[in-house]
């Protein structure tokens, strides 16, 4: 009996330490043009905030500014397509040494949020933007809808980078 408790405590504290253990940086695309990654994106796709949890045709749109800063704009409606409309703005700035992959997004007060263009297809049609903490992650597109094969491809990339593919919850889109 006191092996079999051994075990399980040995077992226990395997268990724990690879639970803790931290999980790798996620690897920006090379290089992103800004010119064109700006525009219109439909979010096809995400792990998302508690923020945009119901959101329907939710549309993220980003604009360069003179200063080299990104405006972000998150627009949708909540709970339905005829559900009342939400948006928000955020403030993005890239960070040096990136290739414009990695983004500090400022959403509220001086907290810059992670933004990492961890994929991006080579016609800028279709996106995942992650972060480290593997909390969320939006698969964006300038369609609202994408194909059910390319769905299946960039859910296995989500699942690559380390993401439990399973949160991942498509979002409602209609051609506006």
């Amino acid at each position: 009996m006191r092996v079999l408790d051994l075990s399980l405590c040995g077992l226990a504290l395997i268990t724990s330490a690879v639970a803790a253990t931290p999980l790798s940086a996620i690897e920006p695309v090379p290089h992103v043009d800004l010119s064109r990654f700006m525009g219109k994106w439909y979010v096809v796709a995400a792990i998302p905030t508690r923020y945009e949890k119901n959101a329907y045709n939710a549309i993220e749109t980003y604009t360069l500014q003179p200063d080299g800063t990104i405006r972000t704009s998150l627009s949708f409606h909540e709970g339905g397509f005829n559900g009342p409309s939400k948006r928000t703005h955020a403030t993005a700035y890239v960070r040096d040494g990136t290739g414009n992959g990695v983004w500090g997004v400022r959403v509220f007060g001086p907290i810059k949020l992670q933004y990492i263009v961890a994929y991006l297809n080579t016609d800028y049609s279709e996106a995942i933007v992650a972060r480290d903490k593997r909390d969320y992650v939006w698969v964006i597109a300038r369609t609202p809808n994408i194909s059910q094969s390319d769905y299946k491809k960039i859910a296995t990339r989500v699942a690559q980078l380390g993401y439990d593919d399973s949160k991942l919850r498509k979002m409602p889109q209609a051609a506006l």
